[in-house]
């Protein structure tokens, strides 16, 4: 039976999609969007449009129910995935119960699992763990790490790593990380590979390093052997970049647009600067401003309420580049002196859809293929790649931490200048043949 494409896309919410998924895996995604919902702040406005999504949502997964051929992991996951949407309505309603009850559910442990391995679970005293005759867990470090994270990250990517150190924790149990051998961390890549990508191995290998990196920084443990365990091949992200002919075309295809309309504008943003779709949509007027140098940027921050950034390392602002893809600044600017306030004034679901469908559009893309408007922040991380552009300032320019402690911790308040920025922009729009 062939599924419908809105049917399919509701599956591909909750990784419904996926047949090789783990019921581990499906759970930690489920645990991480009703977090999400419970999280997500309306206005007034946006309570009758939600509530549509949401019908729609409900329905598809209703159909799914009874027409898709599924595992029996997916199925009780899409069971839970349609009391999952049922809250998220109740919650438009006032009552946010029936999603606090399923989020409590989704953290209690299975009946195979030990409910001690829970990273949540508090650990020993800090005293007892600096004691060497003190056994200390993998749990013991995640719950440690996951307490001075907070506050310094968004609750959704706090989430997020406390969903991977549970998976870690699980496959590690009561193994001594003072202790730990090279063929321990081994053993541990072959667990976590079992029923994963490659990309869901490098991600929770990934977390398992920083949590480690951070033990040996304060001093919990000397070392550690968890470097070079990630795979090689096979790990490549599931959104493609655009390739420069295609960035081309989009541009092409966003300069024939009116000047008043916001999606030129939008998807010129995300090809000069690489930001994130809702970095780009918190903009407001103020955001776009000229500094020393004649140099025009867009300023990312979180200095209004309401505005949101993945991390602290998000706030930045990034140059905009005249000509580049015949981008013109001055009609740009002209349209920004247009529209005071937030510069797009659409509802969240009337600016991600349409955005999304107006880069597909001039390719030729189908819905829900392996290219986004997400794709046009790896392209222009590919072009400075491409332009040799040093580390620091290609992750300046797109608001990504360097993952050095020197350059993150103690030196996180000084940032690369705006002009250094804007020569190292025009040099990979150079060397890209963008002009």
């Amino acid at each position: 039976m062939t599924l419908s494409q809105e049917i399919l896309r509701a599956l591909a919410v909750f990784h419904l999609d996926r047949p090789e998924a783990t019921w581990s895996e499906l759970k930690e995604r489920l645990t991480e969007i009703a977090h999400g919902l419970l999280m997500q702040a309306y206005s007034e406005s946006d309570l009758s449009v939600y509530d549509e999504i949401y019908s729609d949502l409900a329905q598809s997964l209703a159909e799914a129910s009874a027409t898709a051929s599924l595992s029996f992991d997916q199925h009780r996951a899409l069971e839970v995935s349609r009391e999952i949407v049922k809250g998220a309505q109740a919650r438009l309603r006032g009552n946010p119960r029936p999603l606090i009850d399923t989020i409590e559910c989704l953290d209690k442990p299975d009946e195979a699992e030990d409910a001690s391995l829970s990273v949540s679970s508090p650990p020993a005293s800090t005293g007892d763990l600096l004691d060497e005759y003190t056994p200390l867990t993998f749990a013991d470090l995640a719950a440690m790490f996951l307490k001075e994270r907070q506050g310094n990250v968004k609750d959704s990517t706090l989430h997020g790593i406390d969903s991977n150190c549970r998976t870690l924790t699980k496959l590690l149990g009561r193994l001594d990380i003072r202790r730990h051998t090279r063929a321990d961390m081994v053993a541990l890549k072959d667990k976590v590979a079992v029923g994963r990508k490659a990309l869901t191995v490098n991600k929770l290998l990934t977390q398992l390093s920083t949590v480690m990196d951070w033990a040996v920084n304060n001093g919990f443990i000397e070392r550690s052997f968890d470097k070079g365990l990630k795979i090689e091949r096979g790990a490549e992200s599931e959104r493609r970049p655009f390739t420069r002919d295609e960035v081309a075309t989009i541009m092409e295809h966003a300069n024939a647009l009116p000047p008043s309309d916001w999606k030129r504008w939008a998807l010129s943003l995300g090809v000069l600067t690489g930001a994130r779709i809702g970095e780009l949509y918190q903009l407001t007027q103020a955001d776009v401003k000229g500094v020393e140098g004649g140099i025009t940027v867009i300023d990312i921050n979180k200095d209004e309420q309401g505005k949101t950034l993945k991390n602290d390392f998000s706030i930045r602002m990034v140059p905009l580049v005249d000509g580049a893809y015949g981008f013109n600044l001055k009609t740009f600017l002209t349209w920004v002196a247009s529209e005071p306030g937030k510069l797009f004034k659409s509802k969240p679901h009337y600016y991600n859809k349409p955005l999304n469908d107006t880069v597909r559009k001039p390719l030729g893309l189908a819905p829900g293929s392996d290219q986004s408007f997400h794709s046009l922040r790896h392209s222009l991380s590919g072009l400075l790649k491409a332009a040799a552009t040093p580390d620091i300032i290609a992750q300046s320019i797109t608001g990504h931490s360097s993952g050095n402690i020197t350059y993150d911790l103690y030196a996180g308040s000084q940032r690369v200048g705006v002009d250094k920025l804007h020569i190292a922009l025009v040099e990979a729009f150079r060397t890209g043949n963008a002009f």
